[in-house]
Order: C-alpha cells, then sequence, then structure tokens
C-alpha cells in the first residue's frame, strides 16, 4: 500500500482554512477538518480515483464543493500538496 504524505504546504493550507471557519464555527471547522483528513488517508488505497488535475503530473480530490485536496502520487506514496477553497486561483498566475 502507498503511504501519505502532507506536505508543509497543504498542512498550512488546511491550517489556514481551519482557522477562519474556526472563528465563528469551531465545531464546523473541526468536522471539515476531519472529512478531509479522512478522504485524503483513502487516497493511499485509490489514488486514481479523482480527475486529473489542472497542473501536470497533479490530481484533485473535491472534498466538498468549496474544497479541493491537490495531491501527485507514484509507485510509493500519495503526496498532498495543497488544500484549497475553490475561490482561490489555482494553478496560480
Amino acid at each position: 500500500m502507498l503511504t501519505l504524505d502532507w506536505r508543509e504546504t497543504a498542512r498550512a493550507d488546511l491550517l489556514e482554512i481551519i482557522d477562519y471557519i474556526s472563528d465563528d464555527h469551531p465545531d464546523a471547522a473541526q468536522r471539515l477538518k476531519d472529512e478531509i483528513e479522512e478522504k485524503a488517508a483513502k487516497l493511499t488505497k485509490h489514488p486514481k480515483l479523482y480527475r486529473v488535475g489542472r497542473v501536470s503530473g497533479t490530481r484533485e480530490m473535491v472534498v466538498r464543493a468549496n474544497y479541493v485536496v491537490i495531491y501527485t502520487e507514484d509507485a510509493h506514496a500519495v503526496s498532498i500538496l495543497h488544500v484549497l477553497h475553490t475561490a482561490r486561483q489555482w494553478p496560480p498566475l
């Protein structure tokens, strides 16, 4: 089975999103964090399940209508690169 690697950029993205939401809705923020982490963990079993990414070599998992996990996969690991709100420009200009 593949291993799951959360890059620093992805952890920072996730914490920024959760911090923003938790200002008004701490329970909702925790539920979103749990959901993103749970779905990301399943990528080790089915890394090709989600769409090909807009950046070459990546894939994109839609967690909810407004949140996307950007990742890559190779023979050994799935690497989570970014967690983005869909209002953000992706790929960056």
